[in-house]
């Protein structure tokens, strides 16, 4: 098994296992010993069983850290008696990849197949997917990416047609626990040798701060018994304490380029549509400790406030702007609150998308009929020949009918009885709606204009 890593490995005369990282020397060796994602490592899944038998193919593994891409890449090729080679896309270009591809070739030569697995494949950029693919489709080697981004997004399509993607899951909480008990009682790889006492409540902690990801529990957990350590007792007590001290806080799970971005603002959004101000209140706090730009939260509450807001409640326009304008201002952490109460004021508004309705119902109408000219009573005429024309004539000039409604066609004959704008009856609405069914009477010449009172 070749891996370009070697150079990086423990220095001569020492174990691996006692050089290594919890988290790496805890990496399972089997199937049989990995914790969660049953629907691919379970004896009855196919993707195992594919493995196995030498027959799996290439695959692109997508799911969040921590959660066994580079362990189940290293389990396949083991379990098909595969060479494996690993190049990382952060730091391997075009050149690593033609070592590995003609390494690959002796070793086809031999009869020995490689798998090729590639970390943060999606960090390619296109020119480095495009020489992966000859290579994959040839079969000279079998590709493994891994990526924690949405590989429809992230990977060429050609080459991610000739892969198949397996999901992977954050691990649940109970598998959290089974890997931090694991590595306490594991005396070989583990911390089982020492005497160490994991106070219910500091285990709890750690499976909370570690946001299913079981190589982050498992450095937290390194890091606590390390601290305990320095106390210099020869039994190690962990507290909730301890762990809290040692880990300060939780690392926030968030890429402001990536699809969980795109996830958190779409629930943002969602939850202020259905005025749930908890829930908005909780993603917008996602999205700002998770270092999302202010100024952008800022623009997409403006665009609730037109979108979802309305006319309902014209006023969420103005906090809304008034909401970036302070932002702007303080900056963070001070201008957060000023998004929070915005948010906040409309996920509690009357909600309409009366307005957004009729610009698209509109929108429609521009570019699906044709663009007749403007009726000529509505054309202005600031020249002789203009009034020679006839432009202008018969305009009723509003002001002068009660109420300033008049009956009058203001848009052109094909479309004369369209109508976008249907207000709710929710909030300010309400008034719109009243008014707006009076008044489109009078311009149809089906209701008298009512004496202003």
């Amino acid at each position: 098994m070749n891996n370009q890593d070697d150079l990086f490995g423990p220095p001569p005369g020492l174990k691996a296992p006692a050089y290594e990282p919890l988290a790496a020397r805890m990496r399972p060796r089997t199937f049989d010993e990995f914790v969660g994602q049953e629907h691919l490592t379970s004896p009855a899944a196919a993707f195992r069983k594919a493995a196995e038998a030498g027959k799996l193919g290439s695959v692109v593994l997508w799911g969040p850290p921590g959660v066994g891409k580079t362990t189940l890449a290293e389990l396949v090729a083991n379990a098909s008696d595969a060479d494996f080679e690993r190049l990382s896309a952060t730091s391997a270009g075009v050149a690593d990849l033609r070592r590995v591809v003609e390494t690959a070739k002796r070793s086809l030569q031999q009869g020995r197949r490689t798998l090729l697995f590639i970390d943060e494949i999606h960090r390619f950029n296109k020119s480095q997917q495009d020489a992966v693919l000859p290579v994959v489709e040839n079969g000279t080697v079998t590709l493994v990416g891994a990526t924690t981004e949405n590989p429809s997004f992230e990977v060429n399509s050609a080459l991610l047609s000739r892969s198949r993607v397996f999901v992977l899951n954050a691990l649940a909480d109970s598998e959290i626990h089974r890997v931090i008990r694991t590595a306490l009682t594991d005396e070989e790889r583990g911390l089982g040798k020492l005497a160490i006492d994991l106070q219910p409540e500091a285990e709890d902690a750690l499976v909370n701060l570690a946001n299913g990801d079981a190589r982050s529990a498992l450095n937290m957990l390194e890091l606590a018994v390390a601290v305990s350590e320095a106390e210099g007792k020869d039994r190690l007590d962990i507290s909730r304490g301890i762990v809290e001290s040692a880990v300060q806080r939780r690392v926030a799970l968030y890429d402001k380029g990536g699809e969980m971005h795109f996830d958190l603002i779409s629930a943002l959004h969602k939850s202020v549509r259905g005025s749930d101000p908890d829930a908005t209140l909780y993603w917008l706090v996602r999205m700002l400790e998770g270092g999302e730009d202010p100024l952008y939260l800022a623009r997409r509450l403006v665009r609730m406030a037109v979108e979802d807001v309305g006319l309902a409640d014209p006023q969420a326009l103005q906090i809304a702007m008034a909401a970036q304008q302070a932002m702007h201002f303080m900056g963070m952490p001070e201008g957060a609150l000023a998004l929070a109460e915005c948010a906040v004021y409309m996920a509690t508004a009357p909600k309409s998308n009366s307005l957004y309705t009729a610009y698209g119902a509109a929108k429609a109408d521009v570019e699906g009929t044709r663009n007749d000219p403007v009726p000529l009573h509505l054309r202005n005429s600031p020249t002789k020949l203009m009034k020679e024309l006839e432009y202008g004539k018969g305009y009723k000039y509003a002001h002068d009918f009660q109420n300033a409604v008049v009956e009058q066609q203001n848009l052109p004959d094909a479309i004369a009885t369209h109508t976008y704008y249907t207000p709710t009856r929710r909030g300010y609405e309400k008034t719109v709606a009243e008014r707006l069914e009076k008044w489109r009477e009078i311009m149809r010449g089906q209701r008298k204009p009512e004496t202003e009172g």
